[in-house]
């Protein structure tokens, strides 16, 4: 069974920064595509930012310039650092990745961590 689990959320003011963290556990083989979503409340998730295993990086036209997505291959984690945060950032942000188990490759989410930015 795999697992992603995030941290790092929080409250946070207008113009801080915060640091998502989401670690995969489990019987993995190896991991595609990690990524960022978020949902705000009334609203449909969308990505924020998604990087390859080889680096290749996508980022939403709202976070260019101000979030940077990571990974470390070798501890199964992606890292998401917020830097000049907005009140429209506040929702939940989900991690998700592509993950092969043995040969199959399923898609995994995690179960969300709130992040709110006060003005």
């Amino acid at each position: 069974q795999v697992q992603l689990v995030e941290s790092g959320g929080g409250l946070v003011q207008a113009g801080g920064s915060l640091r998502l963290s989401c670690a995969a556990s489990g019987s993995i083989s190896s991991i595609n595509i990690m990524g960022w979503y978020r949902q705000a409340p009334g609203k449909e998730r969308d990505m924020v930012a998604l990087i390859s295993r080889g680096g290749i990086i996508n980022y939403a036209d709202s976070v260019k310039g101000r979030f940077a997505i990571s990974r470390d291959n070798a501890a199964n984690t992606v890292y998401l650092q917020m830097n000049s945060l907005k009140p429209e950032d506040t929702a939940v942000y989900y991690c998700n990745a592509d993950i092969y188990v043995g040969l199959k490759l399923s898609n995994y989410w995690g179960q969300g961590t709130q992040v709110t930015v006060s003005s």
